[in-house]
């Protein structure tokens, strides 16, 4: 599957979001199957999930193959670049551009195991050892 960036600077919508999530992790699908994945978690109808998977197709957010009958849906930005946009608007918008004030927020939120600071640790120092060189 080929990604590219949105045609949009602006984040998903928290719906947009749990369809994005939906086919990160089950794949390409159509609006039914992505229903009835989010209908598990809180009732909705066919057709707003339909709506918003067709927002999602003009945001570019995903592509739309319409050689079957059933459309299929899939996911045009990975998961990780997402993840990077979300952090870096919630740093920029909430925590004055700090990563360290939005990391420090975030482990007195939900502390994090001893594997995950294990690998931040490691993440540390391997930005660490990427700045010196530049």
């Amino acid at each position: 599957m080929t990604y590219m960036r949105s045609r949009t600077n602006s984040n998903p919508t928290d719906a947009q979001f749990d369809v994005l999530k939906i086919l990160w992790d089950r794949g390409p699908l159509t609006v039914r199957q992505v229903h009835e994945e989010l209908s598990r978690a809180k009732p909705s109808q066919y057709t707003t999930t339909l709506k918003i998977m067709q927002v999602m197709t003009d945001r570019g957010l995903v592509s739309r193959d319409e050689s079957e009958r059933s459309h299929i849906y899939h996911p045009l930005i990975k998961r990780e670049d997402a993840q990077q946009q979300l952090a870096s608007d919630l740093m920029n918008r909430v925590f004055a551009g700090s990563a360290q004030r939005l990391l420090v927020s975030a482990l007195g939120a939900k502390p994090a195991s001893l594997k995950e600071i294990d690998a931040l640790r490691d993440f540390i120092e391997q930005y660490r050892k990427r700045t010196k060189k530049k």
